[in-house]
Parts: structure tokens; sequence; C-alpha cells
């Protein structure tokens, strides 16, 4: 599951594992908060760093507007969204993209434990600044 081209492909693959292990052990049709609970576990067993629920602030032209808690952010790199549903639909992949954009990370997962089969989509932010972005070309 490694892919060297992906940024943080060892980390993605390892939180990837700890989902597909929580849905081995617990199928699907329980609600979003269980899957949750069970990943807390799971990560915390395989050394993996991450705040829960992480309230993060959200910005728009410079001004707080607000705030929102992303399910996972771990190792402060990587936005970790959990669903329970059936089926994803593309609102749901627009509003993993828009945190991604509003916390200025570079790449997010959206796990969706709702379905027979687990279902993760790596997602990239293309809007991301890079702190060193900010700093003058050097002649």
């Amino acid at each position: 599951m490694i892919n060297e081209q992906y940024k943080y492909s060892e980390l993605t693959s390892k939180i990837i594992g700890c989902a597909m292990t929580v849905h081995k052990a617990l199928g699907n049709g329980f609600q979003e908060v269980i899957y949750q609970r069970a990943l807390e576990i799971e990560m915390r067993l395989s050394g993996i760093e991450f705040n829960r629920e992480f309230q993060m602030p959200i910005f728009y032209k410079e001004v707080q507007i607000g705030t929102r808690r992303v399910d996972f952010l771990v190792e402060g790199i990587i936005s970790v969204e959990l669903i329970a549903i059936t089926k994803l639909e593309d609102v749901h992949f627009a509003q993993a993209i828009n945190y991604l954009e509003a916390y200025n990370l570079e790449i997010g997962l959206l796990i969706n434990f709702g379905e027979t089969s687990l279902n993760f989509k790596r997602l990239t932010n293309k809007k991301f600044k890079s702190p060193k972005s900010n700093e003058s070309p050097k002649s």
C-alpha cells in the first residue's frame, strides 16, 4: 500500500491499516463515534501520534469566523475524517477538501466505515501553501 510517489505515504498507509483492522473487527452499521473510539485505540497501539476531535480555527480574509473539529489530526500534518454511511458522495469529498484548505494541510484521508468493505480516499490540497513559500527566492 506504500507508494513513495505520494507524500506521507508510509504514515497514511499505517492509518489505513488501523482503519482496516477496526472495520474487520466491527464491520459496518455502527455510528461514526464508535469507529472514532476504536480507531483511536488502534492508532495508539500502532504508535501513531494524533489529536482526536482537534479544534481548528476557520478564517475568511484573515479573520477567524469559527472553528471546526477534525476527527483526527495525525502528527500535525494529516487530517482524517471518518464517515459511517452506505455510500460516499461528492459532498463528502468537497467537505474534506474544504477542511484541508481551511487548515492549510496538504494531505487528508476520508474513511467510510459504513460500506460492506472499508472505503478510503487519499486527498491532496491543491491550494496548500508551504510555510517556506512565504520566503523570497534566493538569487
